[in-house]
């Protein structure tokens, strides 16, 4: 939903309205509707939060720093799930994993401060077995596993090379009892193979959907993911 909010941004109107974006996809059985509520506020704004939670059958999935302004609305929204995510207002993505190798007691503390109330938390890693083995210390449920790498690849070989690092981790994730997702830079083109993972519960892909609706419309892009996602997972279980 971010980058149909920021095409809205871009002329700081009411529309296009992910809103309505959301309730397109949730209408195609999406598994979740993923924003992220940046400290910056360039996208997804705290109005779009708190209408998307109200939308039935939506499993809302918060995208935060954790930043105690937006840890008080996560808190107050009460999203089915927060991932935890770095962030930098320089950038213009997600640039990588949290570091919470180094922070384990601060992720611990939150983690516990989320599921107090409730709230189920997945923490966004790179494909490093110390962040993996990080992040089940902390006692979060789970992690998404950073594809950008992976995604970025400009050859056959390195692309192999990043998707054995991306499974390496999901491997580690899955034996440490944490529920696995991934997501970061997946498109049409190599969304496939990340998909055939055995342990991958679920992924987190917007910037390619919202490009091809640009072309096909927004039904027929959802569609079109959701087809290539459910026939790798399927392929992978032998279906």
């Amino acid at each position: 939903m971010d980058h149909v909010a920021t095409l809205r941004q871009a002329r700081l109107i009411d529309y296009p309205d992910p809103v309505a974006a959301a309730k397109i996809a949730i209408e195609h059985d999406v598994s979740c509707i993923t924003v992220h509520l940046r400290e910056d506020r360039r996208h997804i704004q705290d109005r779009d939060v708190y209408r998307i939670r109200e939308l039935e059958n939506c499993r809302l999935n918060l995208e935060m720093a954790a930043s105690e302004e937006i840890i008080k609305i996560a808190l107050d929204v009460k999203p089915d799930q927060v991932t935890l995510v770095p962030e930098r207002r320089a950038e213009l993505t997600t640039e990588g994993g949290l570091d919470v190798l180094s922070r384990i007691d601060f992720y611990r503390e939150l983690v516990a401060r989320f599921r107090d109330a409730g709230i189920p938390v997945s923490l966004f890693i790179d494909t490093d077995d110390k962040q993996v083995e990080a992040s089940s210390r902390t006692e979060a449920g789970a992690v998404e596993i950073n594809t950008g790498k992976y995604s970025e690849a400009d050859s056959k070989s390195k692309q192999a090379e990043r998707l054995n690092d991306v499974r390496r981790a999901v491997e580690s994730a899955h034996a440490l009892g944490m529920v696995v997702h991934a997501g970061h830079g997946l498109h049409y083109e190599n969304v496939s193979p990340v998909a055939a993972l055995p342990w991958v519960d679920e992924l987190n892909i917007g910037h390619s959907i919202v490009s091809q609706a640009v072309f096909v419309g927004f039904s027929k892009a959802v569609l079109s993911m959701k087809e290539l996602i459910e026939k790798a997972s399927a392929g992978a279980k032998g279906v």
